[in-house]
């Protein structure tokens, strides 16, 4: 559906304007269908990023500063969110030996499995672009930050 229907405004002050309010539309829409995703597997988007991030570090443990550093949403509340992971049983968190303030993550076995489990399906489950298009919009999206 257009975004002019999605809204209902038919008219934008300039392509640019239309451009904007559609991407941030798209953005949280594809907020709402990531939560809906995840749901059934107990996490949110955010702590699935966090996996990620785990798994792509494992074996090795990780800062929980340079995870804030790798996640996309960087407003997040990373301690909180880890903490939530750790009650799971998803990861595991020790103090730092260098410095005690610092906490060395690591993702567990369960939290691999739940990886697996889920899989990838998120992306191709969330967005309806060929691989061509999808390649596409990420370069626009790229030169949007340029």
């Amino acid at each position: 559906m257009k975004i002019e229907e999605e809204i209902k405004q038919p008219k934008f002050k300039t392509s640019y304007q239309k451009a904007l309010i559609n991407l941030i539309y798209t953005s949280n829409w594809l907020q709402s269908k990531q939560q809906d995703f995840f749901k059934p597997h107990g996490i949110t988007a955010t702590q699935f990023n966090i996996l990620r991030i785990l798994k792509g570090q494992h074996p090795a443990s990780i800062s929980a500063t340079e995870i804030k550093s790798r996640m996309l949403d960087r407003n997040s509340d990373v301690s909180r969110l880890l903490d939530r992971l750790a009650q799971k049983n998803l990861i595991n968190k020790s103090t730092c030996p260098n410095d005690r303030r610092a906490a060395d993550v690591t993702i567990t076995k369960e939290g691999l499995s739940l990886l697996d489990s889920i899989g990838y399906t998120v992306d191709e489950n969330v967005i309806a672009l060929t691989e061509t298009e999808a390649a596409q919009l990420s370069d626009l999206l790229d030169k949007c930050r340029g």
